[in-house]
């Protein structure tokens, strides 16, 4: 808004001039009031609503003319969004949760209906979801639904057709056994040796799906879930949902703060993960390292996506061990900063630097490229290559390694 009302005066009318006048009146506030600036209709209405947040009575939604009725905040979000585009919502939603504290705002249904749903509200809705009442809840798993929701149609399709194509790529065979037969590539393959007279397909080429079974590769996503990965957490939850429904692939959810918890079982329902989730806390990642580390069971068929700012509150020492013996075990392993849609993370570079060095590529990226990056892995590509031809910015590696002097178990 600020930028719009930066004309040039030189090219104003004195009805632009007085429309210029009145938009700076409702950038400041009260105490811009002047006769030449006086706002009326829409106007003064914009100005009641942001007044409510923004100006020097900041708890006017809990008194005054409103007072604690829930349903009235929820008409004033409605008005909000009568005047100002959604992005602008966004930001004066969140204002209100900050301001006025967002026990008061997630007191009533109704005003969770109202709400304007973004990652940022289900954080902040997951982080509160111990002190919500009983009688909102059932509203508030509404409102993270709603956010699920769209999200896994924004990026379902396109992860399980990444997926299923890397793992079709990744485990064909040109020796295959009946069983594994690929007879549509077969035909194909050998469509040149078609003998017109005998009227026969001569195969000297086969074409095979690789070795059957119930999973063709692991995945671990082992998560950060202190405050500052809340969206990393909501996106990772929603990506393990949909791994965790393609067959070919044996998929675990680990969240980690200080404790580690494993979400695996409740992989069916993000819903249900998203809940489970305890924003907040101190960090850990050695601990949570061990922990995938005693439930992979195939090292060289897992891939491990550690999703952390690397703000590590442990022994670093030991951190390091655990990645390194992963690593040399064969597990490939990824380090992602971030995973939302900003992609420009704050993070602990020296130990970022430590965990590209020992080769765990390390990036952060949003969730539009997140299904090419897993789809990467499956196929044995180089990620790190990967994400700087997607112009991610991978870390570099550090000019020393630190001193292991942890005893981990292989």
């Amino acid at each position: 808004m600020t930028e719009r009302l930066q004309t040039d005066r030189n090219q104003t009318t004195p009805d632009d001039e007085s429309e210029r006048l009145r938009r700076w009146r409702l950038v400041l506030g009260k105490s811009a009031e002047s006769p030449q600036n006086h706002l009326d209709g829409d106007y003064a209405e914009m100005d009641v609503a942001l007044e409510k947040i923004y100006g020097d009575n900041q708890k006017a939604l809990k008194r005054g003319g409103l007072g604690p009725s829930a349903p009235r905040v929820a008409r004033w979000l409605g008005d909000i969004r009568k005047y100002f585009p959604q992005s602008v919502v966004k930001v004066v939603q969140k204002d209100a949760f900050d301001r006025l504290g967002p026990r008061y705002l997630l007191s009533d249904p109704e005003l969770l209906e109202s709400l304007e749903v973004d990652v940022h509200l289900v954080a902040t809705l997951i982080s509160l979801s111990s002190v919500i009442p009983e009688e909102t809840k059932s509203a508030a798993r509404a409102v993270v639904r709603k956010l699920v929701d769209d999200v896994e149609k924004r990026i379902q399709a396109k992860t399980v057709s990444a997926v299923r194509g890397a793992i079709s790529r990744a485990t064909r065979s040109n020796r295959p056994r009946y069983g594994e037969l690929d007879f549509d590539r077969t035909i194909l393959l050998n469509l040149k040796n078609w003998d017109p007279d005998r009227k026969r397909l001569i195969v000297d080429r086969l074409a095979g799906f690789g070795h059957k079974r119930k999973s063709l590769f692991d995945v671990v996503l082992c998560v950060d879930q202190s405050g500052s990965m809340a969206s990393s957490v909501v996106y990772s939850s929603i990506f393990a949902a949909t791994l965790a429904g393609v067959p070919a692939l044996s998929t675990r959810l680990v969240f980690f703060d200080s404790d580690v918890v494993d979400m695996s079982e409740k992989l069916a329902d993000p819903v249900d993960v998203l809940f489970g989730a305890q924003l907040g806390g101190g960090t850990e990642i050695g601990n949570a390292l061990s922990y995938c580390q005693s439930i992979i069971t195939r090292p060289s068929k897992t891939i491990l996506i550690l999703i952390s700012d690397l703000y590590d509150g442990g022994d670093p020492n030991f951190m390091f061990s655990v990645a390194r013996n992963l690593m040399s075990s064969g597990v490939k392993t990824i380090c992602l900063l971030a995973l939302d849609d900003d992609g420009k993370p704050s993070y602990d570079e020296e130990n970022a630097s430590v965990f590209a060095t020992l080769g765990a590529p390390t990036f952060a990226c949003t969730p539009d490229v997140f299904p090419e990056m897993i789809a990467s892995a499956i196929n044995g590509r180089d990620v790190f290559s990967w994400a700087s031809g997607a112009g991610l910015a991978p870390v570099g590696p550090a000019s020393t390694l630190p001193d292991f002097n942890s005893s981990v178990g292989e």
